[in-house]
């Protein structure tokens, strides 16, 4: 499994468009083959930012849907851009219940 953390940085006034814009995005995305979850949410508490997770059965697959998105038509209207961001990308051996 892989697993795809991160978070953006955007205007709190344009958090809600920001988050608007990637819905489609988020949809494909969990109709790809080996997507198991892909989540861009508000933060509850900082309003300026946007939380990132995704969970891929393999890293072939997290490759393919990367090449999707390079692949994908591009908006015309411009997006909002964030201020910044980190997306980082864990390999994982195993997984367990929490309790």
């Amino acid at each position: 499994m892989v697993i795809v953390g991160g978070w953006f940085e955007v205007d709190p006034g344009e958090r809600d468009a920001f988050l608007a814009a990637r819905a489609d995005s988020v949809r494909r995305s969990r109709a790809e083959p080996g997507c198991l979850e892909y989540v861009v949410a508000p933060d509850p508490v900082e309003p300026g930012r946007v939380v990132l997770f995704e969970r891929w059965e393999s890293q072939a697959a997290l490759d393919a849907h990367l090449a999707a998105m390079r692949n994908a038509p591009q908006p015309e209207s411009p997006a909002v851009e964030p201020k910044s961001r980190s997306i980082v990308v864990y390999d994982v051996s195993g997984e367990r219940p929490l309790v």
